[in-house]
This record gives structure tokens, C-alpha cells and sequence, in this order.
């Protein structure tokens, strides 16, 4: 006797969710990505920019790409001038990534601009844009959720988990993450 009410066979990938390019392009990216991005050898990171800008994304001056990095779709993200974005970063970016100036992602932080309505059994997707504003720190593998805007200057403390939006100049740690004290 079957007592669940998910329904995963009802899951219709193409509803509420727009990839914002075709096939070819994505398969031209992931192509790409494999070698250029996901790679641990350290390609110059004013080659990643110039792969990124052929794929739509939007980029400033002075930004820093380390190796391992994984951008799902660049022509839903932009870059901010003297962002720095740490090794084994992951941006899962299905709704819109704007990144700040002078911005830090520190190593292995998941940005996850999807998710799914657990309210409903099909299991819909319930996505969201992510902003980190001008001078935001996200430390070193935190989880960043669908929807949610760091504040200018905040601090996100390593480990932790936001999944609301937080307010500008703040440092917060934990998981929930938690306002702990002023940055300056």
C-alpha cells in the first residue's frame, strides 16, 4: 500500500522553468565548461571571462575565476568589476546571479538559485534569482538558497546556510545563518 502523496512521475521539467537558451548552446557550454572551468588546471582567468562573455554573461574588469568553478547557465549571470570566485564554487544559477563589485565566494559555496515546492506532489520547481550585493563575503562552503540578497558589505561566516535574504553590513554565521554583529 502506497501512502505517499508525491508524485515524481507528475514532475513536468518545462513548466515554470526557462532555460533562457537553446540546446546547442548549452551543449556548446557544457562542452566547454568541462575543459576550461571544471578543470583543476589553472587556465588564465581572462580566458574563462572571455568564455563567459561568449556565452551572454555579463562580466566587469578585474575578476578572478579559480579552477573547479561551475556556472550552469552564463547567460544568466553577471559579474561585478574585482570579483574574486574561489575554487569548487558552484553557482546552480536557473533564475538570474547578479554578483556584485569587489565581491568574494570563497571555496566550495554553493549558490542554488533552484528548488522544488515541497507543498506540492508533482514536486515543482520553486526558483529564484540570488544578489550579493557590492563588497559582499560569501565564506567557504556555505549554502546560498533560491531568492535570497546579501546586503552590501555583509559577511556570510564559512559552513553556513542562508535562506532568506539578509540586510547590508552584517556578519552572519550558522545554520539557519543568524545576524551575529556589524562588519565596520
Amino acid at each position: 500500500m502506497d501512502l505517499s502523496k508525491v508524485k515524481l512521475n507528475e514532475f513536468d521539467s518545462r513548466k515554470g522553468f526557462d532555460r533562457g537558451a537553446g540546446k546547442l548552446k548549452e551543449m556548446c557550454w557544457y562542452l566547454l565548461k568541462v575543459f576550461f572551468f571544471l578543470s583543476a588546471i589553472p587556465y588564465p582567468s581572462s580566458l574563462k571571462l572571455a568564455i563567459l562573455r561568449m556565452f551572454g554573461a555579463k562580466v566587469g574588469k578585474g575578476v578572478v575565476i579559480k579552477p573547479r568553478v561551475n556556472v550552469h547557465f552564463p547567460w544568466k549571470i553577471e559579474i561585478g568589476d574585482h570579483t574574486w570566485i574561489g575554487e569548487e564554487v558552484f553557482i546552480l544559477n536557473f533564475e538570474n546571479v547578479t554578483i556584485g563589485k569587489n565581491v568574494c565566494i570563497s571555496q566550495r559555496a554553493f549558490l542554488c538559485g533552484g528548488n522544488h515546492d515541497f507543498r506540492d506532489p508533482a514536486f515543482s520547481y520553486r526558483n529564484g534569482e540570488i544578489v550579493l550585493s557590492d563588497g559582499a563575503w560569501v565564506g567557504a562552503s556555505c549554502f546560498i538558497g533560491p531568492s535570497v540578497t546579501i546586503g552590501t558589505d555583509s559577511v556570510i561566516a564559512a559552513g553556513s546556510v542562508l535562506t532568506a535574504s539578509v540586510g547590508s553590513n552584517g556578519i552572519y554565521r550558522g545554520n539557519p545563518a543568524v545576524f551575529i554583529k556589524n562588519r565596520w
